[in-house]
Order: structure tokens, then C-alpha cells, then sequence
């Protein structure tokens, strides 16, 4: 370890990323570049990047020109919001901390810069210390942590505490995402004009309506150009992402976790430490958001087997817990090609509808009365995997545990918060209801042939503290669950376990840290999920999103779709079915059976390759995976809405390596469909283009009737 002098500059590269760190512009250091990578500079070549960008004395201003520093306060001039809150008893509330040291810890081969440094910095006088960590990753991400520990006896409350990202010139325009149950990761974009522009989560998850990335750019950038920058949270709590534009033209972009007033108070030499905030850029989107996959791939902990093909229960037979109903449907689903089976809600005590059971996590006899055993051995033997619904977070009223336990459901005060989905949260961090838990999901991960786990969180926090001290209690249950998780996942290695939130309401990197993969949402509406998976897919890669055929007539939305577009629309993903097969004749059965076997031609170059996005006509969607290599592609194209033109204009097929040949064919889905249309020439046979042709001059776009698909196959010639 190098411990430097707090003066310089310092200059961290990886992945095609730079960021440059001036540590004797302000008490703590000043980044002066995060982005694209600024290459081998000279120390006076760093000296001057640095002079460049240092602000003058305005009118009417400081008498010294104010840096935004890694955590901006008052202390340093700063008037926008300050990246430390907080106080003892109203005294020490504004802290002057200093750097006192600089570790570079981590130096990449090549000697190409320091990857990871940590800043110590001190306040003497109210007794605080900070330590910050910044890092860039082989992927190009920036990484950062703050830790702050207070060295005097009287406790010192933290209010809010959260790095900053500053962000690039002609950086003029936002997008987040917002949503709902249903309908998680909808797009918005807004200026990025004077001020601040804030989304916070204060359901104790990050929620449906929770933005996964809060990302700022050149105005009209997209999935294919523009340099754009974004940054996530890795918590599974309550957050805040905030994009701000100051009138001394600062902007930047900041990622922490949202406190509930009085849930941290820092007693003497107590520590609060950060989620991780990541941020990620990129000439469009497309390029920001394979950092990111590029950086969850390269963990030792990512699934490196194949994704297994998964079949759900839950709209097949909801709480129909039937012996020889579910033995036929998985019969039915080892035909077509299913390699996990996986028995949803309603097997467990006094089960029979969402009003009652939540916390009573044992096989209900009445139900199952030679246990689960017959159903397992049978799934078993018939090559699949079994995997097992459990919501192990939440408790009914109605439950043997609630009515013994009443102190662990998490409250405000005597009487409970306002229901939801006609349950309550559980204390996780209430030390007796976190060893029950973990003892009864340890029991039947023991007893039982259990490969995987799809773990619910069904209703948002309110009110979210302990019965016993009256705390705000968010902060605590999340680290509760993560040690749970952890202490389930070392006693039962190859247990895999799904992220799921009443859908996506719980997709974050740091659940990700010990699951393997997310429910993206509960609707399976196709349409909808193009939307969803788009932007869910700028922060995760397609093998960690559950994507699933559905029913003809979805159950969410009530629209009819075709099987085409179903399975087109979940064939990058980790496949599944989420349908009752029992009701498909052979015909029925043997087209589904043929997605499954698309999906598994496919799976390795979409579990491996690079995501792209087209731009194009907003009545229909590209979008497509591209190999490492470039050397083999496939697309999709579908038409979600009638096309203003009649017939459409062309569309593009972006990530190819331009001096390549490339010979496209179609494989599967609807081709010239319409009543009284002649063939178009390149969906009858293979036809061969560069890829620089397939970006810029594309192909003509077949006429399909609204909510229909055609899948491409891109082999490099």
C-alpha cells in the first residue's frame, strides 16, 4: 500500500474509463474528470487538466471560488445539497472535514494508474472521521463508498450521507425511470435545468416506481449515441438519487440511501458505511449499460451454469394445490423441455388464499399429506430441478406465528401500520425472528430436494420500526436479510434464489450480491415487457432477468397475444413459462416445446453476449444480443403498434462489426402476415450485407399486424 502526500493530482483508469482526483483544491479532493478514458497523462499534463477547470471569483460571490469536493458542505463554501447531514443534539452541523491522508491501494498491470484509492479524512473538533472509497473496475465503472465513524462519546445522528458524481459539459437532459405493480421501469426524461431533481424511496425496498438508474446526458442521446452518464445505488432499502445543476454551474449526480430521521445515531466509535453508489457511461446507452453487465458477469458468484428453463405454478393453479393436477403439468413441462419446476404460493399452513399463513413455513398436511415429497420425487425423476415459493419477510394475522409473536411485526407504535396485500412485515432484525426464519428455511432446504428458492416481498414498508424500542427499523431488516441470505446460501451451496417483489419491486445490486436472478415484473403482458425488460436491462444482463411465456389471454392485462411475440419477447432472457400446459392439446404442447428449444439454440450467445438497442421507429422495437466475437447475432423485431407508413420504412441492426459479412435469416415468428401482401425478398431467403449496411442502411420492415414478432439469426459469413 502507497500512501501519498494530500496534494496532486491523481489519475484512476479502467475499462475505457478515467477519473482524475485534484487533492489540493479543497479540504477534500475534487474530481475533476469521470468519463471516457483521457489516456497516459504526464504529471503536468494532469496539473493542467486540473487548472483548467478551476472556477474564478464571480460578483457577488464567496471571496474565494468554491470545488465541489467529494462530499460537499457549507464548511467549503457549498450551497447545493450538502453530501454530509447531520448533528448532535442540533450542535456540529456543519463539519469541516479535511483530508490527513491518501492510500492507493490497488495499481493496475500496465502501469496504466491506480484503480482504487481511499481517502481519510477528519473534523478534530466535532470528533468525526471519514474514509473514501473510489475505484474504477476492469469493466469502466466508478465505485464509491463512504464511511463515517464519530470518536467522541456523545452520539452523533447522521441525516444523510452520499457520494457525488459530477458530471461532464453538455450534460442538458435526464432520464429515471418511474412505474407501478405491473408496470415497473416506465422512461421519463427532463431537462436538467437549475436545481435539483429528486427520487427518493421511502418504501423500505426499492419499490416499483424506484428509478434502477438516475442517468443524465446530451439532450436526445439513446441506446446508440450521445454520451450519457447514470448512477445506481446497490441497497435494498430506502434510497435517493438526485441530479442537481447549481448556479455556479456545477452538476452532478449523487446516489445514497434515504435515513429515517433518528435511525442512525453514531455512538462513540460506531461506524455508518454507504451502500456502494456505482456510476457507469457510455456513447449511449447501450455502452453504459454493458459496464454494468460486463462487471456482474466477471463475479465469482455469477450462475456460470446454464439458466435453467423454468416452470412457475403460480397462473397455472394459483392455490389448487392438486396432487395429480401438478404431477400432470410436470409431466407436461418436462415434454417441452423444462429443466426447473418450481411450486409456488399456497403450500405451507393454512394457505388457501393471500389472507392467511405468512409465517407459519411448514408443509401443510391438510394439503399435502404425504408432504412434499411425491411431487419432488416425481419432478425429480423426471430430469427437472424443484424450486419452492416463500416469502419469508412478511407475516399474516392470521398465522400461529403472529399470534404468538406480535412483537416481531415491525410498527411505529402499539397498534400496526395500514395493511397491504392483507399483510405486515416482519422484524427480520429482531434477533428471535431472524433465528426462526433462518431455522425454518434451513429445515426444509434440509428435508427437502430444494435447488431454488423464489423469494417474495409482497407489500411496501410503512411505518417500518421495532415494536420493542420504537426505532426506525429499515436500515436494520435489509442488513438482517442480507445476512440471512448469506447464512442460507454457505449452509446449502448451489442454492439458487430469486429476487422477486410482488414483481420487480426489489432489483438492486445489492440483493444481487447473494440471489441469481430477479422477477422483472408480475405482468407477462409481452407489450409490456418490452418496455420493462428494456430498461431493466440498462443495469442488469439477460440471464439475471426472468422473462416467461404467458397464456394467450394474459392475466394481468387482458390482452390476447400470440405465441410469437411471447416468446420472442422472453427469448434473451432466463426462460420460462408461466401457463397451464395441461390445457394445450399436442399441436399446442409442440409450439411451446419449440420456443424452448429457440431459446436453449440461443442461450449461451444471449447469456454471454452484448445487449443492443435499436432507435428507431417508435411503432416498433429492435433489439438484439451481439457475440463477443461479433461473429453471430440475434434479433428480434416486433410491432407493437400500426405503423404511421404503410408499409414501414426500414429498420436497423446496430452492435455488428462493420467490415464483417453478415448473412441474415429469419428463424421463427410471424412473416409477411397480412391479407393481400407480396413477399418481402430478405424474409424468403438468407440475404448477405456488411454490418456497416445493416447499421446505417438496414432492411426494409416486414408489414405484421400489431403484436407480432419476427426473430433474426446474424452469422458472420
Amino acid at each position: 500500500m502507497q500512501q501519498l502526500e494530500h496534494s496532486g493530482v491523481l489519475h484512476l483508469r479502467g475499462g475505457g474509463t478515467s477519473v482524475v482526483l485534484a487533492t489540493d483544491l479543497a479540504d477534500l479532493p475534487v474530481i475533476v474528470w469521470w468519463g471516457a478514458d483521457l489516456g497516459d497523462l504526464q504529471d503536468p499534463e494532469l496539473a493542467d487538466l486540473v487548472a483548467a477547470g478551476v472556477p474564478q471569483r464571480v460578483s457577488g460571490g464567496l471571496d474565494a471560488p468554491v470545488a465541489m469536493s467529494l462530499v460537499p458542505g457549507q464548511s467549503a463554501g457549498w450551497f447545493g445539497i450538502p453530501g454530509l447531514s447531520g448533528h448532535r443534539a442540533g450542535r456540529d452541523f456543519s463539519p469541516r472535514l479535511v483530508t490527513r491522508a491518501i492510500d492507493v491501494e490497488r495499481v493496475r498491470a500496465g502501469g496504466d494508474g491506480p484503480a482504487r484509492v481511499v481517502v481519510h479524512a477528519a473534523d478534530e473538533a466535532p470528533g468525526l472521521t471519514l474514509d473514501v472509497e473510489l475505484e474504477v473496475t476492469p469493466a469502466g465503472l466508478f465505485r464509491q463508498r463512504l464511511t463515517l465513524t464519530n470518536r467522541t462519546e456523545e452520539p452523533y445522528t447522521v441525516a444523510a450521507l452520499a457520494p457525488v458524481f459530477p458530471l461532464p459539459a453538455g450534460a442538458d437532459e435526464i432520464l429515471d425511470t418511474t412505474g407501478r405493480h405491473l408496470r415497473e421501469r416506465s422512461p421519463q426524461r427532463h431537462e436538467l435545468t437549475v436545481g435539483a431533481h429528486v427520487r427518493e424511496s421511502r418504501r423500505g425496498r426499492p419499490g416499483h416506481d424506484a428509478s434502477l438508474l438516475l442517468a443524465a446526458g446530451r439532450r436526445g442521446f439513446g441506446f446508440g449515441h450521445g454520451v450519457v452518464h447514470a448512477v445506481h445505488v446497490a441497497w435494498s432499502g430506502n434510497h435517493r438519487l438526485v441530479a442537481e445543476r447549481t448556479p455556479t454551474a456545477d452538476a452532478y449526480l449523487s446516489a445514497g440511501e434515504l435515513l429515517i430521521p433518528g435511525e442512525i445515531a453514531l455512538d462513540r466509535d460506531a461506524s455508518y458505511a454507504t451502500p456502494w453508489a456505482v456510476g457507469s457511461w457510455g456513447e449511449g446507452l447501450d455502452q453504459l449499460a454493458h459496464r454494468f453487465h460486463q462487471e456482474l458477469r466477471a463475479r465469482p458468484q455469477h450462475p456460470r451454469r446454464e439458466r435453467p428453463v423454468t416452470l412457475n405454478t403460480w397462473e397455472a393453479v394459483y392455490f389448487d394445490h392438486s396432487l395429480p393436477t401438478l404431477l400432470t403439468l410436470a409431466e407436461r413441462a418436462a415434454a417441452v423441455g423444462v429443466e426447473r419446476f418450481v411450486l409456488d404460493d399456497g403450500w405451507f399452513l393454512g394457505r388457501r388464499d393471500d389472507t392467511a399463513g405468512l409465517g407459519d413455513w411448514f408443509v401443510d398436511s391438510a394439503v399435502w399429506p404425504d408432504g412434499l415429497d411425491p411431487l419432488i420425487a416425481a419432478v425429480r425423476g423426471l430430469g427437472m430441478e424443484f424450486g419452492l415459493w416463500v416469502e419469508p419477510e412478511m407475516i399474516n394475522l392470521d398465522s400461529d406465528l403472529a399470534r404468538k409473536h406480535p412483537e416481531w411485526i415491525l410498527r411505529a407504535r402499539d397498534e400496526l401500520p395500514l395493511p397491504g396485500r392483507q399483510q405486515y412485515a416482519l422484524d427480520l432484525a429482531h434477533p428471535d425472528a431472524y433465528k426462526y426464519v433462518l431455522e425454518r428455511l434451513d429445515a426444509l432446504l434440509s428435508e427437502h430436494d430444494i435447488a431454488y428458492l423464489k423469494w417474495d416481498h409482497n407489500r411496501d414498508l410503512l411505518e417500518a420500526g421495532s415494536a420493542e424500542t420504537g426505532r426506525p427499523h429499515v436500515h436494520e431488516t435489509v442488513l438482517a436479510l442480507y445476512r440471512l441470505l448469506a447464512e442460507l446460501k454457505d449452509r446449502h451451496p448451489g442454492l439458487e434464489i430469486e429476487s422477486c417483489a410482488s414483481g420487480g419491486g426489489r432489483v438492486d445490486l445489492g440483493i444481487l450480491e447473494l440471489t441469481d436472478r430477479v422477477w422483472t415484473s408480475d405482468t407477462l403482458d409481452p407489450i409490456e415487457r418490452l418496455t420493462n425488460q428494456r430498461y431493466t436491462g440498462l443495469l442488469l444482463p439477460p440471464e439475471l432477468m426472468g422473462m416467461h411465456l404467458t397464456t394467450p389471454k394474459v392475466h394481468s392485462t387482458g390482452r390476447t397475444v400470440a405465441l410469437d411475440l411471447s416468446g420472442g419477447v422472453a427469448l434473451f432472457g432466463h426462460f420460462g413459462i408461466e401457463w397451464d400446459l395441461t390445457t394445450l392439446d399436442d399441436e399446442g404442447l409442440s409450439e411451446v416445446a419449440g420456443w424452448v428449444a429457440l431459446h436453449k439454440r440461443y442461450r449461451d450467445l444471449a447469456h454471454g453476449g452484448r445487449v443492443v438497442n435499436g432507435d428507431g421507429d417508435p411503432h416498433a422495437d429492435v433489439r438484439g444480443v451481439v457475440s463477443a466475437d461479433a461473429a453471430a447475432a440475434v434479433f428480434t423485431y416486433a410491432q407493437v403498434t400500426t405503423s404511421v407508413t404503410y408499409p414501414p420504412g426500414r429498420f436497423t441492426l446496430p452492435g455488428l462489426d462493420p467490415d464483417r459479412r453478415y448473412t441474415v435469416r429469419v428463424v421463427a415468428g410471424s412473416v409477411d402476415d397480412g391479407p393481400g401482401q407480396s413477399p418481402l425478398a430478405w424474409t424468403r431467403r438468407p440475404i448477405t450485407l456488411t454490418g456497416r449496411q445493416l447499421a446505417l442502411a438496414g432492411l426494409q420492415a416486414p408489414v405484421l399486424y400489431p403484436g407480432r414478432l419476427v426473430v433474426l439469426e446474424v452469422s458472420a459469413v
